[in-house]
């Protein structure tokens, strides 16, 4: 058997999940509806199955020794020239999505970064640079806040889209499992005998 994708991130909860995944369809982003709104944790990365339950432990870890934290999104950012990326900025909540990730990432995953570590939330990628002129000058007022409970574990299915596969709390203390979401609950428990 070959690889998994995966990867971890902060989901953007409703109703600005929603917004800017439309608004990212709007400015011509073919991957918007196949990639839920998110902060990213873990980046893309390819995993043999057989590393996935220890993984997944490692995770539950993580997120058991985590707390809540606030976070706000405001204004736009981009990583042009170097990446073709216009992204909406996180103004709190940075310090604890860095620690995280390098939490995520000291596991039985390891990922090198491509690039130093910078948590945002995408809007715009690898489109035309009118479209990501347009996504930058229209989201440059936008602003959101809540407060993160916990993050979860992706998986690209093979039409490229990513669906979550367990949700982490945090503060659930060690040995509480994972939560699940109901889909992916039945869909976990067709795989297995």
């Amino acid at each position: 058997m070959g690889t998994v994708t995966l990867g971890v991130s902060i989901a953007v909860p409703e109703p600005y999940g929603s917004l800017l995944q439309e608004r990212r369809a709007g400015f011509g982003d073919p991957a918007a509806h196949g990639i839920p709104t998110h902060v990213t944790l873990l980046p893309p990365t390819e995993v043999d199955p057989a590393d996935l339950p220890a993984f997944r432990r490692h995770l539950a870890e993580v997120a058991a020794a985590g707390r809540t934290f606030p976070m706000r999104l405001n204004g736009t950012g981009t990583f042009r020239p170097l990446s073709p990326v216009v992204y909406v900025k996180l103004a709190e909540g940075i310090p604890e999505c860095s620690d995280l990730q390098e939490e995520i990432r000291s596991g039985p995953v390891r990922r090198e970064l491509q690039f130093p570590y910078h948590p945002h939330v995408t809007v715009a990628h690898g489109i035309e640079e009118e479209a990501m002129d347009r996504a930058y000058e229209e989201l440059a007022d936008y602003a959101a806040a809540w407060t993160v409970s916990g993050f979860a574990l992706y998986e690209q299915g093979e039409d490229g889209h990513w669906r979550m596969m367990h949700e982490y709390l945090f503060g659930d203390g060690p040995g509480v499992p994972a939560q699940t979401s109901p889909a992916e609950a039945s869909a976990t428990h067709s795989l297995r005998p």
